[in-house]
This record gives structure tokens, C-alpha cells and sequence, in this order.
């Protein structure tokens, strides 16, 4: 169930990675709340991947999914 909200809050975000040339893929989620995320294409290079991963992802998954503690990516 919290990975399927997960999942349908990131397809949200996926649409504005997407068009700077980049992607996100879902790796998992531990008990903690943490989620692990895969940054791809323009973005799995660029250096401001980190600032992308938590000013905008983990801010928006904390919004939309409470129970999300943090976001890493892997």
C-alpha cells in the first residue's frame, strides 16, 4: 500500500524530469520510511542530481506521503 503511493507520486514528478532529458525509477522503501530512488538519464549525471533528489523529490513525496522519512538515491 505505501509503496503503491509512493509509486503514484513519483509518476508526478517523472513528467518534469523527463523533460530536462532525465527519469526516476522507484528502487524501494525500507521500514523507516526511506526511500530509495534511481535518478536516470540527464539527470543520474548531472550535479545537481542532489538538489534535484532532495529540495524537489523528497519534498514532494513528504507532501503527498506522510509516512516517507527521507529520499536517497542509490
Amino acid at each position: 500500500m505505501l509503496e503503491d503511493k509512493v509509486k503514484a507520486a513519483l509518476e508526478s514528478v517523472r513528467p518534469s524530469l523527463q523533460a530536462d532529458g532525465g527519469d526516476v525509477e522507484f528502487v524501494g522503501i525500507d521500514e523507516e520510511g526511506q526511500v530509495s530512488v534511481k535518478l536516470t538519464g540527464a539527470c543520474g549525471s548531472c550535479p545537481m542530481s542532489q538538489m534535484t533528489l532532495k529540495m524537489g523529490i523528497e519534498n514532494y513525496l513528504r507532501k503527498e506521503v506522510p509516512e516517507v522519512s527521507s529520499v536517497v538515491g542509490v
